[in-house]
């Protein structure tokens, strides 16, 4: 049974921090390929467009790293602050002045960036795990 497990946590690591990266990745993909649409959406929100390069840079500097498992444990920190911020920005606060689905639909955008917060943070404590950069600097326990 304990092999089993070790098998199933070597698998794990991996494929979690590729899950996870895959949001941020798409999603700066995305901010560059509707650059002009994004930036009206951030000063609407009362936040600058000229932001926006740097939200691009980490969500794909930050995605890229998490999958890679190269500084994953300050890549899953940074990502967890952006997301936790973003979601506050974005999702939360916008909530609070809508009712019905539009309310509704904000608070689970907003919770689902606090459980995307969430598995950062395990990233943080664990690191990366196998497969990574950081692993095969440390001997594949990072």
């Amino acid at each position: 049974m304990t092999q089993a497990l070790d098998t199933a946590q070597t698998l794990a690591a991996p494929l979690g921090r590729a899950l996870l990266a895959l949001i941020f990745i798409t999603s700066g993909a995305g901010k560059i390929t509707g650059y002009e649409g994004t930036q009206g959406y951030m000063e609407m929100m009362g936040v600058p467009g000229a932001l926006l390069p740097l939200v691009i840079l980490t969500e794909l500097g930050g995605g890229i790293a998490l999958l890679l498992g190269w500084q994953a444990r300050i890549a899953a920190f940074l990502l967890a602050g952006f997301t936790l911020l973003s979601g506050f920005i974005f999702h939360y606060l916008p909530g609070l002045g809508m009712e019905g689905m539009e309310a509704q639909a904000q608070m689970i955008s907003f919770w689902k960036n606090v459980s995307i917060t969430g598995g950062l943070l395990m990233v943080v404590s664990l690191g990366a795990g196998a497969w990574s950069f950081d692993g095969a600097r440390r001997g594949a326990a990072a």
